[in-house]
């Protein structure tokens, strides 16, 4: 009797995350995690929150051993980057010389321009994902934007978050070819949709989930549920997440008379946040450009809360309307207009019935577009494309993959 051949070995992607993970970086576990027919290990300088983001295969690096000469040879002498002089270039080879591994995947462009000299020198093909802070330019640090120029360059592709993101991507030279839409999918089952009964007293539930950056528009969220609660006391407005902006909105919440009606919830749990939505009316995320131009993908917390029925009010900012059509999942108003916000919130609130049918709409571009095994699936098949190519056709692409 002939034996049974074993099943072939799943190929290895070395998943490159310089920290792993802080609190908002759930769209990377997702990712990492959610591999089908690649098996993956994480590179990492350091390791965070290991309680909350679980994951055995992690080889937090090692720091290189300081040779001051010739450290000081390679960064005022040779001018070699940091990732030499540092002495992180032979560390990775080594363990990549330990555990090898097909590809490599760096998360975040900032990082792809630190491990630069990793990608020209280590022989398997690397691809690095944007994702929306790390499209920005450094004009006060010295060489990066030739650097990051040349990384767009050298790797087979670079993926992104959303589409928003290819014109930033190729203002910087990167070939349209080589663009993959990156999406992060949404686990459906941890965000089941729910059927919501309408308030006849007033008593509107408002959410936002998100970092307390600046770049949320939580400002602006604030001052227009104030108009909002004037007219309606009963109205609640709850917002999960933390961050450095916490102090500032405590007090604006104070000035603006919402001690009462505004909470801050901290950082929830995926089956907090799902109770938390599935509570709730209305999404809110009026996201802004702020002055570092730290631009917003598609945010996951929003397409979380749309997988549940929540519409959604928000701005036409970054990828936010490759997510929310105007008038069929929600209703989308200028950045930084908490007026126009205002009347948006009215607008819902006051017809019900197509409050009902812009959560239903949601839900279903969620369920259609954003799913976590549709996007795993692509995910991998851009695996594959990069494998399948030569080192003398990176800096030519010529996929014919589209840009879906």
């Amino acid at each position: 009797m002939s034996e049974t051949p074993a099943p072939s070995p799943k190929p290895v992607v070395a998943s490159y995350c310089t920290t792993f993970l802080k609190p908002e970086m759930l769209h990377i576990y997702r990712q990492v995690t959610g591999l089908r027919r690649y098996s993956t290990f994480v590179l990492t300088r350091e390791r965070r929150c290991a309680e909350q983001f679980p994951f055995p295969e992690v080889e937090e690096l090692p720091r290189a051993r300081k040779n001051f000469a010739k450290r000081f040879w390679l960064k005022y002498v040779a001018r070699r980057p940091a990732v030499f002089y540092r002495g992180e270039l032979q560390v990775i080879l080594k363990v990549l010389a330990r555990r090898p591994a097909d590809l490599m995947h760096i998360y975040f462009g900032h990082t792809g321009v630190h491990l630069l000299p990793l990608v020209r020198e280590w022989k398997r093909p690397c691809v690095v994902s944007f994702h929306g802070m790390d499209i920005q330019a450094r004009p006060e640090q010295a060489g990066y934007d030739d650097q990051m120029r040349a990384l767009l360059q050298a790797v087979p592709l670079v993926l992104a978050r959303s589409r928003s993101l290819f014109a930033e991507l190729e203002r910087w030279g990167c070939p349209r070819e080589k663009l993959r839409l990156n999406r992060t999918g949404i686990p459906l089952g941890d965000f089941p949709f729910q059927q919501r009964p309408m308030p006849a007293d007033g008593s509107w539930r408002f959410v936002q989930a998100c970092r307390l950056v600046a770049k949320k528009g939580l400002r602006t969220a604030l001052r227009a549920f104030a108009k909002f609660h004037a007219l309606h006391p009963r109205a609640k407005f709850r917002i999960a997440g933390d961050g450095p902006m916490r102090a500032e909105l405590e007090g604006l919440i104070g000035e603006l008379g919402l001690g009462e009606a505004v909470e801050l919830r901290g950082f929830l749990s995926q089956a907090e946040l799902a109770a938390l939505y599935a509570g709730s009316h209305v999404f809110l995320h009026p996201s802004e450009m702020p002055p570092d131009q730290n631009q917003e993908g598609v945010p996951n917390s929003m397409l979380e809360a749309m997988a549940t029925g929540l519409p959604v009010l928000a701005t036409t900012h970054g990828g936010i309307p490759e997510a929310v059509t105007h008038e069929r999942t929600g209703l989308l108003v200028p950045e930084r207009d908490d007026a126009a916000l205002f009347a948006a919130m009215q607008q819902l609130t006051a017809e019900t019935d197509f409050l009902y049918i812009l959560g239903q709409a949601a839900a279903r571009t969620v369920r259609e577009e954003f799913e976590q095994g549709r996007a795993i699936e692509k995910l991998e098949g851009f695996y594959d494309e990069a494998r399948g190519m030569k080192k003398s056709e990176i800096r030519s692409t010529k996929s014919a993959t589209n840009l879906k």
